[in-house]
């Protein structure tokens, strides 16, 4: 049996107040990450913030594409596209919120 798996597209803003996702928009997820982009700190928190969402291990997760970008491909193992969109969608809270 083949091992489920998904990818996902993130924006991130480090240096955020809190670590939260603000929208969904042509299919990228826009994330605030409260750590600064040095020394790989702020990819760490996001992954480190999307495995406590998704409920799978930091291990679980990998950035493909993007180490030193703001736009990030993320590799999920162990959930299928439609898992990652469920446990994600409840999340976004508006800048208003």
């Amino acid at each position: 049996m083949k091992e489920e798996h998904a990818t996902i597209t993130v924006q991130v803003q480090p240096n955020a107040s809190q670590n939260k996702i603000t929208r969904f928009e042509q299919g990228v997820w826009y994330l605030k990450i409260a750590a600064p982009p040095i020394k790989g700190r702020a990819n760490q928190e996001l992954l480190k913030f999307l495995s406590d969402i998704l409920g799978v291990s930091k291990s679980s997760l990998t950035i493909e594409k993007g180490m030193t970008s703001k736009r990030k491909l993320i590799a999920i193992q162990g959930l299928s596209q439609n898992q990652v969109m469920r446990q994600l969608e409840p999340q976004i809270r508006s800048e208003q919120g």
